[in-house]
């Protein structure tokens, strides 16, 4: 039988990731049809160290609100945070309709506190938003519910792959739709937005079910508490964790409200089964024998804050680590935490605990696709153009060459990075140009208002610190009115530096002494003074530049 290809309206069809290109995490894409733009995904990335203080990256949102766009839905490939970790700062301020699998929604809806609009989709389920028509197509992933999504348009097909794996026995029974993907490809597929994570991976990703087969090897050897980390979004994996614990007469607690969330809500939604009896309190955990304890704890990626790393420096005010326990680590560090992560290993070695890491320990796989897989993926849907998205620069220029290999032109492989305007009318694709996206950066309750000169100022006090100079003047005349004084933080200690402090504030004396010789009353003016006279002075005894800060009180 001949292969029918969906016939293209006329107009243009654009896609701009905003996110997912160039780096690992951040996954969001714009499909744009008119002046109607579909959002698929909007994850959040880890910060990098030299974020100091940041606590979450998330898309620039901002090409949203220009040219007269018009956000119609959002449509969601599955709940972990690099692809809905964004949705409470996009719905914020540009709130509408997010769609998705029933597991996918009700951890999303958790986050979005105050946001009404979701709409629970089935698998094959097709969906009308605006121009679009979107339909989810159920692949194996790390969590359940996980899909590609198919934007069907006036210009064409466009699949977004979403993450991705063909495991061929998938801890809840429901393998890849590899029929409906086949299917697709009968249809016409005029692009497809590649995941590219495992890309430098050959073969394929092994199965879920290995996981559970190293637990219930492993756990019975061990004869005090086991603590488990991994993703808490990773229901697959503590369903396993759940099935091994209870089969070795352990009781379950978890630790880490996301932790907690997440169970409380995959039990509701029925994505997780635990055995009657065995998911006990903390409290009562505490009370029980070590040999019959399994802890399910957050912090498999070394945050600061997480529960694992309060652990392992003793400053958890629940679980305190026994010689005798071990730690299992079930995740892999996200490109970017490896030092962080191996901070944590290091405090549970100290504190006396046995610790179970890395890739040759059997306790994780991957949730991504490898080589075979991605080719897999290609030779379904038979795309028309490739387009590598979610992973660093190096992961899409091989994802390219992959896409080649299995017989997709060259001319038909578009390569780009965030912001690139990735453009489509009659049927032939091309990269038309680029918005002008970025980074914005979440700290605390703030976003976006931390920016270049406060991260360069952060990094200045992290490196040399900070010297205020306390300074009493008189208004009119300019005259000291008390002694001046300097105070370090991070700069030096002041004990031990008492002769340096000293001609420190000789120095601001000098200096407000020139300025009123001068007739320099102004504040301005005499800051100034103080802060170059102060900052040339402790560069030429210390040969560092802390930040000066003049504090001038006015009497």
């Amino acid at each position: 039988m001949p292969r029918r290809r969906r016939t293209t309206g006329t107009g243009t069809l654009r896609i701009v990731p905003l996110g997912g290109l160039g780096e690992i995490g951040k996954n969001c894409t714009a499909i744009q049809w008119g002046s109607d733009v579909v959002l698929v995904d909007a994850g959040v990335m880890f910060p990098e160290e030299e974020l100091y203080g940041v606590d979450l990256v998330i898309p620039d949102f901002g090409p949203l609100r220009k040219g007269g766009r018009r956000l119609t839905g959002v449509l969601l490939t599955h709940a972990h945070e690099d692809h809905v970790g964004a949705l409470p700062f996009l719905l914020r301020d540009l709130p509408a309709a997010v769609y998705g699998t029933k597991l996918t929604v009700g951890l999303a809806r958790a986050k979005s506190e105050g946001h009404k609009d979701f709409h629970a989709v089935r698998p094959r389920e097709r969906v009308r938003i605006g121009p679009f028509e979107a339909e989810w197509i159920r692949v194996g992933h790390s969590i359940p519910d996980a899909c590609s999504v198919a934007v069907h348009t006036p210009g064409g097909t466009v699949v977004v792959s979403g993450d991705f794996k063909f495991d061929q026995t998938p801890i809840d029974g429901r393998p890849t739709d590899v029929a409906r993907l086949a299917a697709l490809g009968e249809e016409g597929v005029l692009a497809l937005l590649l995941d590219s994570t495992n890309v430098e991976r050959v073969g394929m990703t092994p199965s879920e079910r290995v996981v559970g087969d190293a637990f219930a090897e492993l756990f019975p050897r061990i004869r005090g508490r086991i603590l488990l980390t991994t993703f808490a979004s990773n229901v697959h994996r503590l369903q396993q964790a759940f099935d091994a614990g209870a089969a070795t007469g352990r009781k379950i607690t978890a630790v880490g409200r996301g932790m907690v969330e997440v169970i409380g809500t995959a039990v509701d939604l029925g994505y997780l089964r635990i055995p009657k009896g065995a998911y006990v309190a903390v409290e009562q955990a505490n009370r029980l024998p070590d040999g019959k304890v399994l802890i399910l704890v957050t912090g498999s990626q070394g945050e600061p804050l997480a529960a694992l790393t309060r652990i392992s420096t003793g400053s958890h005010k629940q679980v305190r680590l026994k010689r005798g326990d071990t730690v299992i680590f079930s995740a892999s560090p996200i490109p970017g935490n490896e030092a962080m992560v191996a901070r944590t290993i290091n405090y549970l070695f100290r504190q006396g605990a046995e610790v179970v890491y890395g890739p040759d320990s059997g306790v994780h796989v991957s949730g991504h696709a490898a080589q075979e897989e991605l080719r897999m993926m290609i030779n379904l849907l038979r795309p028309r153009y490739v387009v590598p998205v979610h992973g660093e620069y190096r992961h899409l220029v091989l994802n390219a060459r992959l896409a080649q290999g299995v017989g997709i032109p060259a001319d038909r492989v578009l390569l780009g990075e965030n912001g690139t305007v990735f453009e489509f009318r009659n049927g032939t694709g091309r990269v038309a140009g680029r918005e002008d996206v970025g980074n914005v950066l979440v700290d605390g309750l703030g976003v976006g208002d931390v920016g270049t000169v406060v991260l360069r100022d952060r990094q200045h006090l992290a490196r040399d610190g900070v010297v205020i100079a306390q300074v009493a003047i008189e208004r009119q005349t300019g005259r000291l009115v008390q002694e001046p004084e300097v105070i370090s933080r991070g700069f030096v200690y002041e004990r031990e530096a008492a002769d340096l402090i000293r001609r420190a504030e000789e120095q601001v004396r000098n200096a407000v002494a020139r300025c009123r010789k001068q007739g320099q009353t102004d504040f301005g003016a005499v800051r100034g003074e103080i802060r170059d006279t102060l900052a040339k002075f402790l560069y030429e005894r210390t040969g560092r530049q802390p930040m000066v800060l003049p504090l001038l009180v006015e009497v």
